[in-house]
């Protein structure tokens, strides 16, 4: 059986890249250098930063991906909110309603989407 426990990010620079995931993540990472970081989180995902010109086959443009954060409250998303906003990120999405939850997203510096939430009652 395939486990899906590991996420590459192609990035420009994986050591920028890293001052800010630390704090997204609230964790230092497992391994850091010029052209890869990678962190463990507590539930065994691991994610890697990997700088996008030293990648075969070579990547498309840096950004591009959603990732996406579960939290446990709209109060937790809105404290999240407020937590990233002031990290300077883009924001693409202010705190809002959707149909299948409380939601907003936000850009990192090389365009890769987050987006925490939290599941509605009755999601469609």
């Amino acid at each position: 059986m395939r486990t899906l426990n590991y996420l590459l990010l192609a990035v420009r620079d994986p050591l920028r890249s890293a001052e800010l995931y630390s704090k997204l993540l609230g964790r230092e990472p497992v391994e850091k250098a010029p052209t890869f970081v990678l962190y463990v989180l507590p539930t065994g995902l691991k994610i890697g930063l990997w700088l996008a010109d030293e990648m075969e086959p070579r990547p498309n443009a840096a950004g591009g991906v959603e990732i996406s954060f579960s939290e446990d409250s709209q109060d937790a998303v809105r404290a999240t909110f407020e937590e990233w906003s002031k990290l300077g990120l883009k924001v693409l999405q202010a705190p809002t309603e959707m149909d299948f939850g409380f939601t907003f997203v936000v850009e990192d510096l090389d365009g890769h989407r987050l987006r925490p939430f939290v599941l509605a009652d009755n999601p469609r």
